[in-house]
């Protein structure tokens, strides 16, 4: 699964990315570099983030299913006990 950005956001990125290496890295980008450069990070870093982040949701919703008969219970049986009350 490739990460795949609209244009709005490619355009934010590489501007930061421009941005970034010329205050950090004192060195300019040109838009096709920052756009090669962008390219290579998505295809390189962006299934690391891409995996922690569903590992992240398979933990929250195990913690949600784990969580479910104590939730979304009820006994059967209890017209009579209800009735009484």
């Amino acid at each position: 699964m490739s990460i795949v950005l609209n244009k709005e956001q490619t355009a934010a990125l590489v501007g930061s990315l421009q941005r970034y290496a010329r205050e950090e890295l004192d060195t300019e980008l040109s838009e096709l570099r920052a756009k090669l450069f962008l390219d290579y990070l998505l295809q390189e870093v962006g299934p690391f983030a891409y995996n922690c982040g569903v590992k992240d949701a398979e933990q929250y919703f195990r913690a949600r299913v784990e969580d479910l008969p104590a939730t979304c219970y009820e006994d059967g049986l209890t017209y009579w006990t209800k009735r009484r009350k």
